[in-house]
C-alpha cells in the first residue's frame, strides 16, 4: 500500500514538471461556520421531541412528484419540498418496513453483527405514476414491496429481491425501469460471489449474465445505469481480465444490452444476454505517459450539452493511494461507436490480449439488437446462429476504450485530501438557461461548484472554479452530548473531571461521506445526503459577495 502511494507520489511529480495541470482555486470559499445555517433533515417528524434520535443510516435520495424521498435503515422518509424550512427539515411521511424477527435470528446466526441486521433501503424507483416500487437487504435476505405513491400502504405481495437488491447495505447496486422492465445490477449471494446484470419483471423473459465467468463481470462495483436509445447502459468498475499479469488492476467500464434482447437459443446462451458488450473508459491526463484516474466513482444520467448527448463521470485515484479526482464528458454517439468496433480476445491463459482480425467475427454482427439494420432477418435473438451466439459468450470485451471528449479531464483536483464521489449537474443555469454548471461531493462534506465553459471544439473545454463549501454540519447530524470525563491533553496545565462537550456518531466516528445529491431547479436548492443526515443547500449565496463577485455568481445561480 505505501509502495503504491510513493510511485503515485513520483509520478505526479513527473508530471508536474512535464505540465501536469495545477489545481485551480475557487472564487469563493463557504465555511461550515456560514454554511450551518442551512436546513437539516434528522428524522423528525413536525411537533416531536426533537431532542430523540435514532439511527438513520440513509444509503439514497430521489426526487419524485415535488418529494424529497430518503431511503434510509427501515424506514422511507418523504419530505415537501415545496414546504419552507428555517433550520430544521421535518418529513412529512414516514414509511417503516422492517425485518421480521425470524430474518434477524438467521442474519445473527450466519455471523453477522446485530447492526448490519436490519433493512437497509437499497432500490427506491417509481414503477408507474401510482407506484412505488421498493427493496432492502431485510436482513440479508433481500425482498422487495410495491408501494403506492400518495399513501406510502403496502400492496401486493411481498417478493424476493435477489438480484434485483444486495444481500449487504455496503455494496454498490444499481436499477432502473425501462418499458415496465427492471434491469438492476447487484450481486445475488450472500457472499457476495455472484456479480450480476439482471432483467426482470415485465413481459419479457428474465435474462442475467453469464455465471462466475470473469471475462463479463470480474468484482464489479456498480455506479450507474441508463436507457437510452434501444440499449441500457451500466457504468461500473471491475478487476481488469486483460491485465491480469499485473496483479488486481480497476478499469471504470461501460456495458451495453439490448432492450429487446429475448436471450439464446436452447444451445447457447439460453436465458441469458446476447448482446451483453462492455468496453473500458479512458479518464487520463495525456502526455508521453499518460496518467488513468481508474476508480470510477460517479456518472450522471444522459444530459444534452450544446446539442450532443453526453454522460459526465467523476473518477479518482485508488483509496490506497495519494487522493486524485477528475471529471471527464463521454459523448454516447462515441460510447456506441466503440461497440461496432474490434472485440478483444486472450488466445491462451498465458498470452496477452489482442484485437480479434475482422474476418474472425461472425455474421450476424455479434452484440447487436434483433430488428436492427444489420439484423433485420432476425425478429428475435433466439433466432441468433450458434456462431454469433457463441462468440458473445467468450468475446463481450472491446478493444478500444471510450474516448472523454476533448481527449482529457476538464477538471482535476490533485492536491487535496479527499476525493470527489459524486456529481449533480445543472444545464439549463442563468437567467437565460445557457449555462452549465456542476457541483462534485467529496468524501469529506465538501462541495465543488463550477461554470463548464465551451471552447472552439463546440464542447467543454475549461471549467470556472466558483466555490468551495463545507456543508458537513456535525453539531445537527452527529448531534453534541455532555458527557463526565478525565482532561487527558497533556497540554493543560492539571487533570480534572468535569463535564465538557463531544461530538459522537454513532460508531464513534464522522462519517462526512456525501450518499447522494439531488438538485431542485424550482427550490434552487441542492439537496446533500450524508449517512446521518440531508442538507438543504442554496445554489448560490449572493448576499456573500461585493457587485463584481455577485455579477458572476448571481448571474448563473438564476
Amino acid at each position: 500500500m505505501r509502495s503504491e502511494a510513493l510511485l503515485l507520489y513520483f509520478t505526479l511529480l513527473h508530471f508536474a514538471g512535464a505540465g501536469f495541470p495545477e489545481d485551480s482555486e475557487p472564487i469563493s470559499i463557504s465555511h461550515g461556520n456560514y454554511t450551518k445555517q442551512y436546513p437539516v433533515f434528522v428524522g423528525h417528524k413536525p411537533g416531536r421531541n426533537t431532542t430523540q434520535r435514532h439511527r438513520l443510516d440513509i444509503q439514497m435520495i430521489m426526487i419524485m412528484n415535488r418529494t424529497l424521498y430518503i431511503a434510509a435503515r427501515d424506514h422511507i422518509y418523504t419530505v415537501d419540498i415545496d414546504t419552507s424550512h428555517t433550520e430544521e427539515i421535518y418529513c412529512s411521511k414516514k414509511l417503516t418496513w422492517k425485518s421480521r424477527q425470524a430474518d434477524v435470528d438467521t442474519c445473527r446466526m450466519k455471523g453477522k453483527h446485530k447492526d448490519e441486521c436490519h433493512n437497509f433501503i437499497k432500490v427506491l424507483l417509481k414503477k408507474n405514476d401510482d407506484t412505488l416500487f421498493v427493496c432492502g437487504t431485510n436482513a440479508f435476505n433481500p425482498s422487495c414491496r410495491n408501494y403506492k405513491m400518495d399513501t406510502l400502504e403496502s400492496f401486493g405481495d411481498e417478493f424476493s429481491g435477489m438480484a434485483r437488491c444486495p444481500y449487504d447495505a455496503k455494496h454498490a447496486n444499481v436499477a432502473l425501469f425501462a418499458d415496465g422492465k427492471l434491469y438492476s445490477a447487484t450481486v445475488t449471494d450472500f457472499l457476495a460471489i455472484d456479480a450480476v446484470i439482471y432483467r426482470s419483471l415485465g413481459d419479457s423473459p428474465t435474462l442475467r449474465t453469464v455465471k462466475h465467468d470473469s471475462k463479463w463481470l470480474k468484482e464489479p462495483y456498480f455506479v450507474q445505469a441508463v436507457d437510452y436509445g434501444d440499449y441500457i447502459y451500466f457504468f461500473f468498475r471491475e478487476i481488469a481480465v486483460e491485465y491480469n499479469t499485473m496483479g488486481k488492476v480497476v478499469f471504470p467500464r461501460v456495458a451495453q444490452v439490448c432492450k429487446n434482447d429475448m436471450g439464446g437459443s436452447q444451445r447457447v446462451l439460453e436465458k441469458q444476454w446476447t448482446s451483453f458488450l462492455k468496453a473500458r473508459l479512458n479518464c487520463s491526463v495525456p502526455g508521453d505517459s499518460h496518467f488513468y484516474f481508474n476508480i470510477l466513482q460517479a456518472v450522471t444520467d444522459v444530459i444534452r450539452i450544446n446539442g450532443r448527448d453526453v454522460v459526465l463521470a467523476t473518477f479518482s485515484t485508488p483509496y490506497n493511494s495519494i487522493p486524485g479526482s477528475a471529471v471527464c464528458a463521454y459523448d454516447m454517439l462515441d460510447i456506441a461507436n466503440v461497440f461496432t468496433g474490434r472485440f478483444k480476445e486472450q488466445k491462451s491463459p498465458d498470452s496477452t490480449w489482442t484485437p480479434v482480425p475482422d474476418e474472425r467475427v461472425p455474421k450476424p454482427r455479434p452484440g447487436c439488437c434483433a430488428g436492427s439494420s444489420s439484423l433485420e432477418k432476425y425478429a428475435t435473438s433466439n433466432e441468433f446462429p450458434d456462431d454469433t451466439l457463441n462468440f458473445i459468450k467468450t468475446h463481450p470485451l472491446m478493444d478500444e476504450a471510450v474516448p472523454s471528449i476533448i481527449n482529457k479531464p476538464w477538471f482535476l483536483r490533485t492536491m487535496v485530501r479527499y476525493r470527489l464521489t459524486k456529481i449533480a449537474v445543472d444545464t439549463a443555469a442563468g437567467p437565460y438557461q445557457n449555462h452549465t454548471v456542476v457541483f462534485l461531493g467529496s468524501e469529506k462534506g465538501i462541495i465543488l461548484k463550477f461554470l463548464a465553459r465551451i471552447g472552439n471544439s463546440g464542447f467543454l473545454n475549461d471549467s470556472l472554479f466558483l466555490e468551495e463549501m463545507s456543508v458537513y454540519n456535525p453539531e445537527k447530524c452527529v448531534g453534541v452530548r455532555v458527557v463526565a470525563g478525565k482532561r487527558t491533553d497533556p497540554r493543560d496545565p492539571i487533570n480534572i473531571t468535569l463535564p465538557y462537550k463531544i461530538r459522537c456518531s454513532y460508531d464513534g466516528v464522522e462519517d462526512k461521506r456525501i450518499m447522494g445529491m439531488q438538485l431542485d431547479k424550482a427550490s434552487s436548492s441542492l439537496y446533500v445526503a450524508f449517512s446521518t443526515c440531508v442538507i438543504k443547500v442554496p445554489l448560490g449565496r449572493c448576499e456573500r459577495h461585493g457587485k463584481c463577485k455577485k455579477y458572476v455568481f448571481c448571474l448563473i445561480d438564476r
